[in-house]
Order: structure tokens, then C-alpha cells, then sequence
């Protein structure tokens, strides 16, 4: 077999599903819980965290930036939507390429999603930390000294909030997906509560000379406000993780990806209006617990910053949790490929992946305890916005390949909405800086590195046809 036909072999769809229906995880998801998954995975960050990031760059017009970048987000969506229709599976990006575009694309897919996954918990993580500070300084009249609240390079010496919070969450899904479930669900309503309740105080306080400016940097400023916000969205696929712990997936993941991304675009761009009109981008971009800071100055008292920053450390928790749990079912699926030490797909009697659930607990705590913000948030972009250009491409190659699939969701105006997703993305992944290239090509290089010395040869497709 060439390199050629080595790298590109593609693992049949009908053997994924087959995979799938016999897996050893527990289908016990419904609609709501699904939903709830990719809300929390997703809402939360990007408007707790990220918009203090966006502001200053975009000014007023980081409104628009949410409203660019959700459409960029819509376009993978749809076409995600269509795939775990199709290939309702655990492995989200990383099965739908390997069903599509081979298995080298879909080691790269899989190698960028740990990227996207782990690097996006580090960062909620960190950004975490600053509203347990903010709520810790209303309540207690205190805070935890920077040495032990912030990276290296920023005053500290290690985030220690930020590893509290990732092992917490990692001990709440060795309890079981069930009440992982619970956890995010209950979250997520309260985080919504927490929103509505900025967005009626805010809005008491608006004035439109805060909107003025508008675009002060103009066209630049709003795409790399966007390309800055298009961290917010990360997450709307998590539920295509769950494939395999779905009760009905082919029915229920396309309604939940959908559903998901339309509920956190319009709480963005709400939340975004009600803060710029309020306090202005100058505030926002000057605090990283933004909102709280925002309430503070509007109400001139402490109690509403306080109740912020305490649904902001709830519901953030929250983000922490969903985003784990897709990290550890996408190296399952990796794993039962022989992509990955088999280690990672075992089981315990919870039906939870519990040596790969540890390892990237443990893993993702260090990486947050010493790594900023900032650079945290455009690793993540980067890494995303590959996985779902590979995504907008699989789905067009797959209706090409397998035109009578049995599809509970198809993509509309095809090919020409997953093409404008795949041009979304580039456009997106331009505006990022050339340190985030750097950091993205020696991550892409080590993994090629890991494919061809141990993947390659332990893939159980190579180890079926050699056989």
C-alpha cells in the first residue's frame, strides 16, 4: 500500500455505526440534556471572560463581532448537525473525518479537537478565577493574593483557583454521565437566570453615546474582535461527543447542536448591547470580571456584582465540566481506533472512561495553573477553526460518497453553505496573530510526530487490512 493510499483509507460509516450501537458507555441522554451539554459547554466564557478581550479592539461594534462570528459557527453547525445525524458516534470532528476524508485528516481533526478541547478548559478555568475574586471581595472583604490567583508572566506563580475547578469537575464525571447531566443542567439554568438579570439591570442605565464610535478601527477591528469572540462559540458541538450515550441520537443531536448555537448567539449579542450601552468598552476592557464590574458602576452598590460573580463562578464551573467530558469522548473514540493507548477507551463499572478521564483532569490543571488567558483563548481558536473546516469539507464529501445515507438532517443550499463555513473559518483564522500560528505548528508537527511513530502502525483499519 502507498503513502498515499495508507493516509487516506477511510473507516467505512456503516462499521462506525456498528461500533456504536455495541458500545460499553451508557445511553441514558435525552434532548434536554443534550441541549443543556452544548449551552454549557459553550455559554459563559465567551461573555463572562472574552468580551473584556474584544472590547477594546472592536469598540461598540464587538456587537457585530458576536453576530460575525456566530455566522461563522452556523455554517459548521449545520453541517454537524447533518453528520451526527448520519454518524451518531462519540467521536464528533475526529469520526466524521475518518469517515470522510481519511485517517490522516482524521488524526489532524482529532489532534486539533484536544487542542480545542483541553486549551478551551484551561482558559475557562483561569478566567474563572477572577470572578471567584470579584465574589470573594464582596462577600468576605477579600481576595486570593496574585501569587496564588494568576500565570507566570502576570504577577503569580500558579492559578490556583483554576486547578481547583478543573479537579472538581474531572470528580464529578467519575461519579457518572447521569449526574454529570444533572450537574450541567442546573447550571446552565442558572447561568441563563444570571444573564436575564444583568441584561434588566444594564439595560436601566443604557445611553447611546456609549455606542459612539462604533467601529473605531473600523473593518479590521470588528473581524479581530470576532476572530477574538469566535472562542465564545466553541462548545455547540459538544453534544455530537455524546453520540454513543444518546438515547435517540440520530433525532435528538441535530436538534441539539441547532438549538444550542441559536440560544447562545442571541444571549451574546443581548448581553453585548446591554453592556456596551450601559458602561462602554473602556470598562469592559479593563476588568477581567467584566460584567460584575459593569453591574457595580450601573447600580453604584456592591450586592448586584456580588450575585453576578456568583453565577459567573456556578456557571462557568459549569463550561469546565461539559468541556472535559467532550475531551475524554473523543479520545475514547481515538483510542478504539488504536489511535491512542487502549487505556483510554476502558470503562469502569459507571460506564465512565476513567483513566482518561483522570489523565486529562490532571493534564488540563497544570496546563491552567501556569498559562495565560490571552494566549489560552487564540490556541483554542485556532485549533477549532481547522476541526470545522475539516467538518464543512466531510459533509460535502459525504453526500457525494454516500448520496442514500439515511440522513435525519440535511444541510441546506448544499454545497454552497458548507463552502462559505469552510471560507468563514479561513477568514476567521487570518485575523489571529502569528505567535497562535507558531504555537499551532509545532502542536500540528508533534502530532504528526505521535501518527506516524505509534498511530499509524497500531491503527486497527491497517491492522484489518493487513490481516
Amino acid at each position: 500500500m502507498s503513502y498515499a493510499q495508507l493516509f487516506s483509507r477511510v473507516k467505512p460509516v456503516e462499521r462506525l455505526t456498528d461500533e456504536s450501537s455495541h458500545t460499553a458507555l451508557s445511553r441514558t441522554l435525552g434532548l434536554l440534556p443534550l441541549v443543556a451539554l452544548s449551552v454549557g459547554a459553550t455559554l459563559g466564557t465567551g461573555i463572562f471572560v472574552v468580551l473584556a478581550e474584544a472590547a477594546p479592539a472592536a469598540g461598540p461594534a464587538v456587537i457585530v463581532s458576536f453576530v460575525l462570528a456566530g455566522l461563522a459557527a452556523l455554517c459548521s453547525a449545520l453541517s454537524y448537525a447533518e453528520l451526527a445525524g448520519s454518524v451518531p458516534v462519540s467521536g464528533s470532528a475526529y469520526s466524521y473525518a475518518y469517515a470522510t476524508l481519511g485517517e490522516l485528516v482524521a488524526w489532524i481533526c482529532g489532534w486539533c479537537l484536544l487542542l480545542e478541547y483541553g486549551v478551551s478548559v484551561a482558559a475557562v478555568a483561569v478566567g474563572w478565577g477572577g470572578y471567584l475574586n470579584e465574589f470573594l471581595r464582596g462577600t468576605l472583604g477579600m481576595t486570593i493574593p496574585d501569587a496564588l490567583s494568576a500565570p507566570p508572566g502576570e504577577g503569580g506563580i500558579v492559578n490556583v483557583p483554576a486547578v481547583i475547578v478543573v479537579l472538581l469537575a474531572t470528580a464529578v464525571l467519575m461519579m457518572g454521565v447521569r449526574e454529570s447531566a444533572a450537574v450541567t443542567t442546573f447550571t446552565t439554568l442558572l447561568k441563563l437566570a444570571v444573564l436575564v438579570f444583568f441584561v434588566c439591570v444594564a439595560l436601566t442605565a443604557f445611553r447611546s453615546e456609549n455606542l459612539t464610535p462604533f467601529a473605531p478601527l473600523g473593518i479590521a477591528g470588528i473581524s479581530a474582535g470576532a476572530s477574538a469572540v469566535f472562542f465564545s462559540f466553541i462548545g455547540f458541538d459538544a453534544a455530537s461527543t455524546a453520540g454513543e450515550e444518546a438515547r435517540n441520537p440520530k433525532r435528538d443531536l441535530p436538534r441539539a447542536i441547532m438549538l444550542s448555537l441559536v440560544i447562545v448567539t442571541l444571549v451574546y449579542v443581548v448581553v453585548a448591547f446591554a453592556a456596551v450601552g450601559a458602561v462602554g468598552t473602556d470598562v469592559l476592557g479593563g476588568s477581567e470580571a467584566s460584567l460584575a464590574t459593569a453591574l457595580e458602576i450601573v447600580t453604584g452598590q456592591g450586592w448586584p456584582a456580588v450575585l453576578l460573580a456568583f453565577g459567573a463562578v456556578v456557571a462557568i464551573a459549569s463550561v469546565v465540566l461539559t468541556v472535559l467530558y467532550g475531551q475524554t469522548r473523543i479520545l475514547v473514540s481515538m483510542s478504539r481506533d488504536g489511535l491512542m493507548p487502549a487505556k483510554l477507551s476502558a470503562v469502569n463499572r459507571r460506564a465512565v472512561p476513567a483513566h482518561n478521564t483522570m489523565i486529562v483532569g490532571v493534564l488540563v490543571a497544570i496546563l491552567a495553573s501556569v498559562v495565560p488567558l490571552s494566549s489560552l483563548a487564540d490556541a483554542t481558536s485556532i485549533g477549532t477553526l481547522v476541526a470545522f473546516g475539516i467538518v464543512n469539507v466531510g459533509v460535502i464529501v459525504l453526500r457525494r460518497r454516500k448520496p442514500d445515507l439515511d440522513r435525519s438532517f440535511r444541510t441546506p443550499l448544499m454545497p454552497w453553505v458548507p463552502l462559505l463555513g469552510v471560507a468563514l473559518c479561513a477568514y476567521l483564522i487570518l485575523g489571529l496573530d502569528w505567535v497562535t500560528w507558531l504555537v499551532f505548528g509545532i502542536w500540528t508537527a508533534v502530532g504528526l510526530a505521535v501518527y506516524l511513530g505509534y498511530g499509524v502502525r497500531r491503527s486497527k483499519l491497517n491492522r484489518a487490512e493487513s490481516a
